[in-house]
């Protein structure tokens, strides 16, 4: 069961460390420094365990057997929903539908509940800071019904511009989609307050929550979203698996996403009757392995304490950010006064991929390029960053190995 409480205590970061395999590895025979989480996260012992358990113990597909594995299979699979009820604070259990991650929860709601609420005329609003799978899907809905895609400014810091965002809401807003925490620049965005303004307006809101998923305490039902979607692999948990949250009531109105086997109550050549929520949304065998070994991600999230992790990851931020600032020609791009685990800069002269390749050549693990988010970077004058993302395993040494990275790479480039 997931704790509601965590306990504020220093934590063991050499012991944290110890629990994930990958961080004992050498690249091009340097100590691996992993400074990519944004992108996605390593994966602790126990949720490497948990999949080997399933798929070593009891790996039967799930819902329609009557034997024991497939019962065992089910029950497990079934206690991931619960968990993750708890780890959202989600009134039920029904609310919690399984996809492959963030852009597939997003996809959803843009196609079942999009079809069927947006006509000619209607207005959608996003932000300038969007990752790609939170403005592709808007697009292709906004061409194929004549909807107006609207675009939410921002600030040289990387912070949205409030006042303009309710200026763009009017009664013929229906829907507004924006990210909780930039991937690109870590901004943290005022959720709660652009959630209640759009509701005042009408309009109903979907939350990306990709980043904050590990970093921020989520409570749907106090942030009062009607949507918010996450991916397991950003949050310590295995890839190919993620979560949508949806108000009951806007599930239960929506048509099917897909069809399939689960999905369905009755079939015949004349009418299907669908299942209930939440499998109406679930066709198919499920990826039922990382569905299970989610739930070990979020036990070691809630194990540590989200308190925990968000004070250590600030004072990284916090020093990476005073570190790198003192290099010549760096520039931080995304400066907001809340932000978390993300610091993203650009070198004058320099090309971000050549900054990442040559860190990698010391086993230093950065992200570069415009991170799915090609509007914020043209926004910026720029090809793109290098990003440093920040997990509870990365340690002050891990970004002083960044910055003596840094300063070779500049003077060989130079």
């Amino acid at each position: 069961m997931i704790k509601t409480e965590s306990i504020q205590r220093n934590i063991d970061i050499d012991a944290i460390r110890q629990d994930f395999p990958i961080l004992k590895r050498k690249v091009k025979g340097f100590p691996l420094v992993y400074l990519d989480n944004a992108a996605t996260t390593q994966k602790p012992a126990s949720v490497i365990q948990a999949l080997t358990e399933y798929y070593s113990g009891f790996n039967a597909n799930i819902h329609r057997g009557i034997h024991t594995l497939a019962e065992e299979a089910t029950a497990a699979f079934e206690a991931t929903r619960d968990a993750v009820q708890h780890f959202m604070n989600a009134e039920a259990r029904e609310e919690i539908i399984f996809t492959r991650g963030t852009t597939e929860g997003i996809n959803l709601v843009a196609y079942a509940w999009g079809r069927q609420n947006i006509d000619v005329g209607d207005e959608i609003i996003i932000s300038t800071m969007e990752h790609h799978s939170n403005i592709v899907p808007w697009q292709h809905l906004c061409e194929e019904k004549g909807a107006i895609l609207k675009v939410i400014p921002i600030n040289d810091k990387g912070e949205l511009l409030m006042e303009e965002y309710e200026k763009l809401l009017s009664g013929k807003t229906r829907l507004v989609s924006v990210v909780y925490v930039s991937n690109s620049m870590g901004t943290v965005n005022p959720v709660k307050r652009i959630i209640d303004k759009a509701h005042q307006a009408g309009a109903i809101v979907m939350l990306d929550g990709a980043q904050a998923a590990a970093h921020l305490d989520i409570d749907v039902q106090e942030l009062d979203c009607d949507f918010f979607a996450f991916s397991g692999h950003k949050i310590y948990g295995p890839t190919g698996v993620g979560v949508l949250y949806g108000k009951k009531q806007l599930l239960e109105s929506m048509p099917i996403f897909q069809g399939g086997g689960e999905m369905i109550k009755d079939v015949s050549f004349e009418k299907t009757i669908y299942n209930d929520l939440p499998y109406k949304f679930e066709a198919g065998t499920p990826n039922i392995a990382d569905t299970i070994a989610l739930k070990a991600a979020l036990e070691f999230i809630d194990n540590i304490g989200k308190e925990n992790i968000r004070r250590h990851e600030d004072k990284l931020v916090t020093y990476a950010t005073g570190e790198l600032e003192k290099i010549p020609g760096l520039r931080i791009i995304g400066t907001a006064t809340d932000k978390i685990s993300v610091v993203s800069f650009v070198v004058d002269g320099i090309h971000p991929q050549d900054i990442g390749i040559l860190l990698d050549s010391r086993g230093i693990a950065v992200r570069t390029g415009h991170h799915c988010t090609q509007p914020l970077m043209d926004w910026f004058c720029i090809p793109g960053t290098s990003r440093a993302s920040f997990a509870v395993y990365n340690t002050m040494d891990e970004i002083d190995e960044l910055v003596l990275g840094l300063h070779k790479v500049i003077k060989m480039l130079a």
